[in-house]
């Protein structure tokens, strides 16, 4: 079937975590060729092992494990960037430190890969999809999110500009997601905390996400012979409006 994902090869890239494991999930409910990668936390990895998924530990700032991760896919169809990490400033001191950090593995690790994935797949002539994860901080104003929200904010122009160099004869697309208040990953524990609590009180969404609103959205991203390139999708209920 020309929209079937079936036998293709995906990498998921930092797909262990709350959010990654929903994607794994749909993804190979449809039969689809996943690797999945991981930096740290190897508890969460194994326990996709079990469904048959390769695994891989791999830091996708540093350009050995990127190029080990992709020579895991030599038929490279997409590509999922999850990887990040959250960037919260204790005070005021610790902000360049912070912001260094948050730049390389927020911004220049997924943009690295996705880079290199995409030279791969127009080398092999193979039309792909390559999905990036920003954050709705990226989009709307949060005061104190300069840390995290800047680099994420770089990740989209970043996204557009892969996209309008891969596009046409290449055909190789590239969007990005940007989820909201979701009760998985790394919101989850400031959900617990009653952080959010007051989007559901004044009305702002109608109920915190869930990690399959964001497995649908990167589902519906890699549909093959898609026409949708260079595009950000807000997954978050209405909240940034």
């Amino acid at each position: 079937m020309a929209g079937s994902l079936r036998e293709r090869e995906i990498i998921l890239a930092g797909g262990a975590g709350g959010l990654g494991q929903a994607v794994a999930e749909l993804l190979a409910a449809e039969g689809a060729r996943l690797v999945v990668s991981y930096r740290s936390n190897a508890e969460r990895a194994r326990r996709l092992e079990g469904a048959g998924l390769r695994i891989v530990q791999s830091d996708i700032t540093r350009p050995d494990d990127r190029k080990r991760l992709l020579d895991e896919a030599p038929a490279l169809y997409g590509l999922v960037v999850l990887a990040g990490e959250p960037a919260r400033v204790a005070d005021a001191g610790q902000l360049e430190e912070v912001l260094r950090r948050s730049l390389e593995v927020n911004l220049l690790g997924p943009l690295m890969l996705a880079r290199e994935a995409a030279e791969r797949m127009k080398a092999a002539g193979t039309p792909g999809a390559i999905v990036l994860f920003s954050t709705m901080q990226a989009v709307g104003v949060f005061a104190g999110s300069l840390a995290y929200a800047a680099p994420k904010a770089g990740l989209l122009h970043g996204a557009r500009v892969l996209a309008k160099e891969y596009r046409g004869p290449a055909n190789i697309r590239v969007n990005v997601i940007c989820p909201g208040v979701m009760a998985a990953g790394m919101a989850e524990a400031s959900i617990a905390s009653g952080k959010y609590d007051r989007y559901m009180r004044e009305g702002v969404i109608p109920r915190f996400g869930r990690a399959a609103d964001v497995a649908r959205a990167v589902r519906f991203l890699l549909e093959p012979d898609s026409y949708i390139t260079g595009q950000v999708l807000l997954v978050d209920g209405g909240l940034t409006l």
